[in-house]
């Protein structure tokens, strides 16, 4: 639990770090999010998630990243790595194919991706503590659905939290079909 806890609150503290960077006068580095079907958005994938726009955009997604990437990393242990990656480039590569052209940024796509990821896997597994979580899960996150939707706010990317949310589907049948997480 205490090794779940610290990789949780580093790649929180990652976040902040970059965001904090993106402060600086001389760094303007949000630019560097998910341009659509551009060869610099490509870029995107990767950086997106560790950029935010600003302190209310990091602040909101804070929580929840760190709550859901502990419960992957504690009880998917064997694949949390995996999980997470798939997300992030997944997630971003189908943003990158299909979203309206815009500067996507923010943690939120892997955010829907482990939401989801957590939701399915452990009703998939039928195993009782996985579904308690899964449970939980939607209890406490059931209200992202509404996210996967276009919005009246032009600057939040739903297409990145519906990819996100997709490939966190897509994540949790493949590894159920290559036999899991049992650690």
């Amino acid at each position: 639990m205490v090794q779940s806890f610290r990789k949780s609150a580093t790649l929180v503290i990652i976040i902040w770090a970059v965001y904090i960077i993106s402060l600086l006068p001389f760094m303007n580095i949000n630019h560097w999010g998910i341009h659509p079907r551009s060869l610099f958005g490509l870029f995107g994938i990767l950086t997106a998630p560790l950029l935010h726009a600003n302190l209310y955009h990091i602040i909101s997604n804070t929580i929840p990243l760190f709550i859901l990437s502990f419960l992957v990393f504690e009880y998917y242990k064997k694949h949390s790595f995996t999980i997470i990656v798939f997300i992030i480039v997944a997630g971003g590569a189908l943003t990158w194919l299909f979203a309206r052209n815009a500067n996507h940024i923010g943690a939120s796509g892997l955010i829907y991706g482990l939401a989801s990821f957590i939701i399915y896997s452990g009703f998939l597994r039928k195993d009782i503590k996985l579904i308690i979580i899964s449970v939980v899960t939607l209890m406490l996150y059931g209200g992202l659905f509404w996210g996967l939707f276009p919005s009246r706010h032009m600057y939040i990317s739903w297409e990145g939290h519906l990819f996100g949310a997709l490939a966190g589907l897509v994540i949790s049948r493949l590894l159920y079909k290559v036999g899991g997480d049992e650690d």
